[in-house]
């Protein structure tokens, strides 16, 4: 069913990962893990389990850029199965709330993503009409969504021969939600030209289909370029999705808005029996007009309020999801689970508090309360088979991980550690993480692990040597051990558990002589990827963060490591957080970390344990196939002022500069340029791109704001 593509084949540790993982699934079992370290091949593992395996699969993970670093690759890895993305599609999104204190009322304001809309409603399509489907997906697959059976019904087959009238064709468009528009030919519109009606279907990017009549009979139906209106092949038949995410047939809409108007005679009576008029007026009117709009056009501004009515479901049912799309034996992939994981289970409480100050004041039927993300234990009810993926498991997936849980074990904070937990299960298994494991491994043994080790890496790379000094001068011995890898051309990071302190620390770095710059949540997304760029490209040779130096940062020149105040014990120094910040020097063949500490509290002997284990397997296996480990190699990207200052001389710009006018009339050009380079680049998924580029629009258009102000649009969040 899944046909990968690649020319590499299992190194190091994949292949027994790879083997476990199906022999346990094959098994029946719904919980498993793989400790990844990372550069192991982590991905490559998934692609390769998935293949195996031959289930359809959805791959979670825990923001948009991650997921589409994997919508990426394994595009590339199945190039002839249908792999979709499944996101927020908001640029912006300001949820609808209300804040009694002061009386405030905040609309719900929102910018959607055309390209990721349509992405949406291309997965949602193929789960229904193939099996050979991968889903990469964020948090978002756990909110509401419309019927599957209601999506599935609303689809549109024609073919050619078929009696079907153009008008009634027309009809069925509208019901699909498809909007007429004869001049501006977008996506989820359709134009008429006598008998011939060309439609751009909304999850196509930039395909039309045309369907040409004769009479009451489809004469031809071809696939034409949606720009260029030039015919690009003949089809006998093709089947047509809804435009929206949210779509009903008539019968069911108006029985839904019978028990609408019920829902809110019901709240008025009640907002009146309390002497709270005001909230009744209020609830009569939204809901009114709400109606007005589903009756005309059969859709309205936040018609998710009334899912639970629209799909018939009962009180307190759970919505419809992303997941309710999938058939009943699919495959789950949590990666960089011990982040993804306690985000699934922290969306619904977040979400109920603000929607029901909307509804006790009157701005939300009580059934807008159903319109919500899945409940942590309605997702893992949903969800039959899972493989968690981390280089730093947390303790619900290591306690799962084991063959006689039929359900799961929830895990309460503070009753075992991941490390505890994987030295427990360790044992239970086998002393050695080696292949031969596999073939004596029995799946079905109570109490066996279910956990695949890949800590070896094909680089031959070592976890970072870990190194302890006292507390006492760590400022002075910092600056002392920066020096001396500024002279071998290598780069540091250093975290604080202050943003104050992160920024006294590299001025007073600056000081003394070393390039230094600061990193924390202040700083904007876009300035954050410059300075790691700038870090890379040996522009200062420090860096001084918080918790922004974790999981996600690929930094192959830094080679040491500085923890400041490792002993302070809680969120920003525990085992978890240790681990993924020693791993940023684990691509640099001199990798160091050094904890500064007077004691050596749990999490610091945790991050001890768990580096020599793999330290030892490592160095086992390079003695083993005689490797010399090599840092990581990977270009650094060019810095946008660099690229402009190329296209600048290319087009002569700076002899423009002489006059205002021409000035202004070349910097509106290049902005123009700009602007639809950033929509390319965001099309095709490649968000740090599409920021570098925003920002530099907006730096012009403040530049420009001077001589003659430019109208400034916000691409903010593009």
């Amino acid at each position: 069913m899944f046909d990968l593509a690649s020319d590499y084949t299992p190194q190091g540790d994949q292949q027994q990962a790879i083997d476990k993982m199906v022999k346990s699934l094959r098994a029946g079992n719904r919980h498993q893990s793989v400790l990844g370290v990372t550069g192991s091949g982590k991905t490559f593992t998934m692609a390769n389990i998935i293949k195996e395996v031959g289930k359809p699969t959805l791959i979670m993970s825990h923001n948009k850029t991650l997921a589409a670093q994997l919508y990426s690759e394994f595009k590339t890895f199945f190039p002839n199965n249908a792999v979709e993305y499944f996101v927020s599609y908001f640029d912006y999104y300001q949820p609808e709330a209300y804040i009694p204190a002061s009386d405030t009322y905040i609309e719900k304001d929102s910018a959607v993503n055309d390209e990721i809309e349509r992405l949406r409603l291309s997965t949602m399509g193929s789960l229904l009409t193939r099996d050979d489907v991968i889903v990469i997906a964020s948090v978002s697959c756990i909110y509401g969504l419309g019927s599957p059976d209601d999506y599935k019904e609303m689809m549109l087959t024609i073919q050619e021969g078929m009696e079907l009238g153009r008008d009634a064709f027309l009809e069925k468009l509208v019901e699909l939600l498809f909007e007429r528009n004869d001049v501006a030919f977008q996506r989820g519109h359709f134009r008429v030209r006598g008998d011939v009606v060309e439609v751009r279907p909304a999850y196509l990017e930039d395909t039309a289909i045309r369907v040409e009549f004769f009479g009451d009979e489809v004469d031809r139906i071809s696939e034409v370029d949606a720009t260029s209106g030039k015919k690009r092949c003949s089809m006998p038949h093709y089947l047509f999705y809804p435009a929206k995410q949210f779509v009903t047939s008539s019968p069911k809409l108006k029985k839904a808005i019978q028990e609408i108007r019920k829902e809110m005679k019901a709240t008025v009576e009640a907002f009146e029996a309390e002497g709270k008029l005001i909230e009744a007026q209020r609830i009569r009117m939204r809901t009114e007009y709400d109606i007005e709009m589903m009756q005309e056009m059969g859709f309205c501004q936040g018609i998710e309020n009334y899912s639970r009515h629209i799909t018939g479901r009962e009180k307190g049912a759970r919505p419809y999801t992303l997941l309710d799309f999938f058939p009943e034996d699919y495959l789950l992939l949590v990666d960089e689970s011990h982040a993804t994981i306690p985000q699934v289970g922290g969306m619904f409480e977040g979400d109920k508090s603000r929607k029901t100050v909307l509804v006790n004041h009157g701005f939300r039927l009580p059934s807008a309360l159903d319109n919500r993300p899945l409940r942590f234990n309605e997702f893992m009810e949903m969800t039959a088979q899972r493989v968690y993926i981390s280089a730093t498991p947390g303790p619900f997936e290591m306690m799962n991980s084991r063959p006689e849980n039929k359900t799961y074990v929830p895990w309460k904070r503070g009753e075992l550690s991941a490390n505890q937990a994987i030295k427990m299960l360790r044992k239970q298994v086998s002393p050695s993480p080696s292949s031969e494991t596999v073939e004596e491994f029995d799946v079905g043994t109570r109490g066996a692990s279910l956990i695949a080790e890949q800590i070896i890496r094909p680089t031959g790379l070592l976890d970072p040597v870990l190194t302890i000094l006292p507390l006492e001068g760590q400022i002075d011995k910092t600056i002392e051990l920066c020096h001396d890898r500024v002279k071998k051309h290598e780069r540091v990071l250093v975290t604080t558990l202050t943003k104050k302190t992160a920024e006294d620390l590299a001025d007073y770095l600056e000081k003394v002589g070393l390039k230094a710059r600061y990193l924390h949540a202040d700083i904007d997304a876009i300035e954050r990827v410059e300075i790691l760029r700038a870090l890379r490209a040996a522009e200062f040779d420090v860096l001084i963060g918080i918790n922004l130096l974790r999981e996600g940062l690929d930094l192959p020149e830094v080679s040491l490591v500085c923890i400041l105040d490792a002993d302070k014990e809680g969120f920003l120094r525990n085992e978890t957080s240790l681990v993924q910040t020693a791993g940023r020097a684990a691509r640099h063949v001199n990798g160091e970390c050094v904890l500064f500490c007077d004691k050596v509290t749990d999490s610091i002997q945790q991050l001890l344990d768990i580096t020599k284990y793999r330290r030892e397997i490592q160095i086992s296996y390079n003695k083993e196939h005689g490797i010399t480990p090599k840092s990581v190699i990977r270009a650094v990207q060019k810095s946008l002022q660099e690229h402009y200052a190329v296209e600048k001389e290319s087009k002569n710009l700076n002899q423009a500069m002489v006059a205002e006018d021409e000035m202004t009339y070349n910097v509106l050009e290049l902005i123009a340029e700009l602007q639809e380079e950033m929509r390319e680049a965001a099309g095709k998924l490649e968000f740090e791109r599409a920021a570098h580029l925003r920002d530099q629009i907006e730096q012009l258009q403040k530049k420009q704001q001077a001589s003659a102000p430019v109208k400034k649009v916000n691409y903010r969040d593009i």
